[in-house]
């Protein structure tokens, strides 16, 4: 038997998942779409130990607040040993900015590196393209 077979590299639980470190900053202008990426997100397959790596994109028309990016950066990198399925993570991302943020608009994208020939691509959004168009194309101070 291969040495590597049924080895699991271990892992931390969400708990180890810093929102505390999540920051904002005010913001009061007309709606638009703030987008932030990056490559750099990994979190740990509970079921293999081994980790998940890829692509975050995270969409948001801003109501009264932006995230501040430093403090994006460092709740991303807090995922980096949580063992957490890839379906589970964009819905933690998701969760944890709504309510941090409160948005009139949220989308959240993970977009995985293959495994077994596999491109995982989790997509969570709070509203329809339609939806979007209307916050956007209204009328400025509205």
């Amino acid at each position: 038997m291969p040495k590597a077979e049924g080895r699991i590299v271990e892992w931390v639980s969400e708990e180890a998942i810093r929102t505390d470190w999540l920051e904002t900053l005010p913001y009061s202008g007309d709606p638009q779409v703030v987008t932030y990426e990056t490559d750099e997100f990994s979190a740990v397959c509970p079921f293999s130990g081994l980790p998940d790596l890829g692509r975050l994109t995270i969409q948001y028309v801003p109501d009264k607040a932006l995230v501040e990016l430093k403090s994006l950066k460092y709740y991303v990198v807090s995922f980096r040993q949580v063992g957490i399925y890839q379906e589970n993570a964009t819905d933690r991302i998701y969760r944890d900015l709504w309510e941090f943020l409160r948005p009139k608009y949220l989308k959240v994208v993970l977009k995985y590196k293959p495994r077994g020939g596999f491109i995982a691509r989790c997509e969570k959004a709070s509203a329809s393209p339609e939806t979007l168009k209307e916050i956007l194309y209204s009328a400025p101070g509205d």
